[in-house]
Order: C-alpha cells, then sequence, then structure tokens
C-alpha cells in the first residue's frame, strides 16, 4: 500500500481510521495486514508484557515478521524470555537487528556511551538499526497501551509515523486485560516481573520503579526521558511529546 506524502498521508490515516474503527486486538492485527500485506512488520521487546501482542501476533500469522532491536545492552533474562517465547508461539521471521559495528566503534567503542547520552545510545542501538529494519515495510505493530502513562495516554489505534503508518493493538486495553490475557492463554512471564520490573529494556537505563511510582519510572530514571526514540525523534526526548 502506498500512501503518498504529506497531505495524502494524512488523508490516508483518516481513511483507515475509520475503516478499523472500533477495532482493538487481534481483529484491529488482522485489519492491518489484510491492508498492508508483507508490508506490515511487528516490533517487539520481548519484555514485560510483549508476550501479549505476540500471542495475537502467531494467532493471525506467525509469519509476519517481528522485528527484535538487538542492542547489546538487554539483561540477560531477556534473551532468554525471547528464545523460548519464539518457540512457545512459533514465530517463524524473528530478526534480532543489531547496530552497524562501524557506527559503534565511532560511537561507543568503551560500550558506555549510556553513561554520558542516553540519547545518542538509544538512536545507536535503537533507532538507526529500526529504520534500517524497517525498510520496505508500510507500516509497523508495537505493543504500547495507554495505561503506561507518559506520551502514550492519546494513543490512538492507529497513527502516522513519518512516511509509514503504526499499528497498536492494545492500545486501549488495561492493565486487568492484559493480566487477563496472561491467564487465559497460559503465557509465561517475563522473569524479571517477578522481581518487581513492570517495564524492562537495557539493563543499565533500567530500575524497579518505588512503591507508588509509574510503571515506566524505572525507566531512565532521574531524567525526563520517557522514551527510547523509536517512538518520537531522539533528539526531542526532553521536549514536548511530538511524534516523529
Amino acid at each position: 500500500m502506498d500512501g503518498g506524502t504529506g497531505l495524502a498521508k494524512e488523508a490516508t490515516l483518516a481513511k483507515l481510521s475509520k475503516q478499523a474503527e472500533g477495532l482493538t486486538g487481534a481483529p484491529l492485527l488482522e485489519f492491518a495486514r489484510e491492508t498492508f500485506g508483507d508490508r506490515l512488520a511487528v516490533v517487539s521487546s520481548f519484555a514485560a508484557e510483549s508476550a501479549v501482542l505476540l500471542h495475537l501476533v502467531a494467532r493471525v500469522d506467525p509469519g509476519i515478521p517481528v522485528i527484535f532491536l538487538e542492542t547489546g545492552k538487554h539483561f540477560p533474562e531477556t534473551l532468554m524470555y525471547r528464545d523460548r517465547l519464539v518457540g512457545r508461539l512459533r514465530l517463524s521471521d524473528v530478526r534480532s537487528v543489531r547496530p552497524q559495528p562501524a557506527e559503534v566503534e565511532e560511537s561507543d567503542p568503551d560500550g558506555r556511551l549510556w553513561a554520558s547520552s542516553t540519547d545518542m545510545c538509544c538512536h545507536l542501538r535503537k533507532v538507526l538499526p529500526l529504520e534500517r529494519a524497517l525498510t520496505g515495510f508500510d507500516a509497523w505493530v508495537t505493543g504500547r497501551k495507554r495505561f503506561q502513562g507518559g506520551t502514550r495516554k492519546k494513543l490512538g489505534g492507529i497513527e502516522r509515523d513519518g512516511g509509514r503508518f503504526k499499528i497498536n493493538p492494545l492500545a486501549a486495553w488495561s492493565k486487568d486485560e492484559i493480566d487477563a490475557a496472561f491467564a487465559e492463554s497460559g503465557l509465561p512471564r517475563h522473569p524479571l516481573v517477578a522481581e518487581g520490573y513492570p517495564s524492562i529494556g537495557c539493563l543499565p537505563c533500567t530500575r524497579r520503579p518505588a512503591e507508588g511510582e509509574d510503571e515506566r519510572a524505572g525507566r531512565w530514571a532521574g531524567q525526563t526521558k520517557t522514551e527510547c526514540g523509536i517512538h518520537k525523534v531522539w533528539w526531542a526526548q526532553s521536549g514536548d511529546g511530538s511524534s516523529i
């Protein structure tokens, strides 16, 4: 599907949103698959609640490409969980995408860029690799939910993201609905959830939230940064949260 650029993209978004009105979960994912065909990908962090979205993917079409950003900074538990879910759900096209070695050598030779600039580290290890991985795709699916707070509170089911569209099948789901999906499907939880991590990113930039804090408060704690950059431009992390 080619929605063009500029106003044409906006018109296409309005049309898609109207066609998908009221759809959520698997029906919205099915709509996206029918609409974009082989030019649809899923982006998953294989983190705390990722199994719910991936379970929907397995039901709709386990051959939909799933992109995992292998930053080189993940918790070992995340990598083990990824492999467990892939086998459990029989996902047949999971792509672990790494940053370019030459770019890492130039910008982060000692592997500690996160300590001086989390924005640049995320840009190097997530934003650039994802942009390359999405070449050839018109739309991508995320597992973001409104209840996660921050810039996610007003998520729509379908968004425009630069030259592509972004599909959010779980946007309107509540925390209780996510928990129910785990219980009904028997899906395993990420092992760090039981240790008090409701939101899991890279190891150096993730801590347990304190009691009463937002579930994403443990991500880049002490900073105004709330997203890694793949959902908004990396240089605007401390700005108004505008989308790409």
